[in-house]
C-alpha cells in the first residue's frame, strides 16, 4: 500500500508554522509513512504492521533540530538579536534517546463550544492570556511508569500544542518549560516525541509572549530529551 503526499508536504507536514517559526522540518527520505500509521483499528495497531524504523525516527530529529538552527540563526522572525545570531552555532540538546518517542491514540475530547471546558486558558511570561482549544489527551508509559499529557489547538492551526513542564525545567532547561508541536494522524493517532521539544521565544527575547504550561502537564519526571536551556553560549547542537 502506497500512501500518497500532497507535492511539498512531508510525513510530519514539512511545512511547521508552530510557535518556533515558519521553516520547513524537511525530510528527505522518501515514501516512509508506515501504514501502521494510517490504518489504525481500535485502540491499537493491527497485528503484524511494522513500526516505523528506528533510521527514519532518527532522521525526523536530526532534520527536526538542523530547521531550527537554521530559523534562529538565519530567520527575520528569529526571536535572537542580530548581534546573537553572528556568533550562534547551534542549540544546546540532550543526545537522541528513542525511548522518549511515542504513537499512540488520541483520548478525544467532545466539549460543545459552550462548554466552559472547551476552552483551556493560559497565563504568559507577560500577564496576558493565551486561550487554546482542549483537544485530548495523551497517555504513555516511560520506564514502567504511566503519564498522561493534556493536548491542546490553536483555532487557527492544525497542529497540536503540547506545552509541558518536567524536574529538568530551570536546571538544564528553560525555567518556564518547553514546547512540542505534533500532527493528527489519520485514526486520531499522533506522535509525542521529547526529542523534538523546543524552547519558548521568550528565552531568547524578553520581549516575546510565550503561555506557561499548565499544572495539568507538569510531568514528575526529568525528561532527558529535546532542547537544553540557552544561555548565549554557542556549543552546537548534537
Amino acid at each position: 500500500m502506497i500512501v500518497r503526499r500532497k507535492k511539498g508536504m512531508d510525513w510530519m507536514g514539512k511545512r511547521s508554522h508552530g510557535r518556533c517559526g515558519r521553516w520547513k522540518n524537511r525530510i528527505c527520505t522518501g515514501g516512509l509513512i508506515l501504514i501502521s500509521l494510517v490504518f489504525p483499528h481500535g485502540n491499537a495497531f493491527p497485528q503484524g504492521v511494522p513500526e516505523i524504523p528506528t533510521e527514519v525516527k532518527i532522521a525526523r530529529i536530526k532534520e527536526f533540530r538542523k530547521g531550527r538552527n537554521e530559523f534562529l540563526k538565519n530567520h527575520p522572525r528569529s526571536p535572537l538579536r542580530k548581534e546573537d545570531r553572528e556568533e550562534f552555532r547551534g542549540l544546546e540538546v540532550y543526545p537522541i534517546n528513542l525511548k522518549y518517542v511515542f504513537v499512540g491514540k488520541i483520548d478525544r475530547y467532545h466539549f460543545s463550544i459552550r462548554n466552559p471546558e472547551y476552552y483551556a486558558t493560559f497565563p504568559t511570561n507577560k500577564g496576558i492570556n493565551k486561550r487554546y482549544i482542549r483537544y485530548g489527551r495523551f497517555t504513555f508509559e516511560l520506564d514502567g511508569t504511566t503519564y498522561t499529557l493534556q493536548l491542546y489547538k490553536s483555532i487557527l492551526s492544525d497542529y497540536l500544542y503540547v506545552p509541558f513542564k518536567d524536574k529538568t525545567n530551570g536546571r538544564e532547561t528553560y525555567e518556564l518549560g518547553r514546547y512540542i508541536d505534533t500532527e493528527i494522524l489519520p485514526g486520531y493517532y499522533t506522535i509525542i516525541d521529547f526529542n523534538l521539544a523546543y524552547n519558548p521565544n521568550c528565552m531568547f527575547d524578553e520581549n516575546a509572549i510565550c503561555p506557561i504550561p499548565p499544572e495539568e502537564n507538569s510531568l514528575p519526571i526529568k525528561v532527558l530529551a529535546g532542547e537544553k536551556k540557552y544561555n548565549g553560549s554557542s556549543k552546537g547542537s548534537q
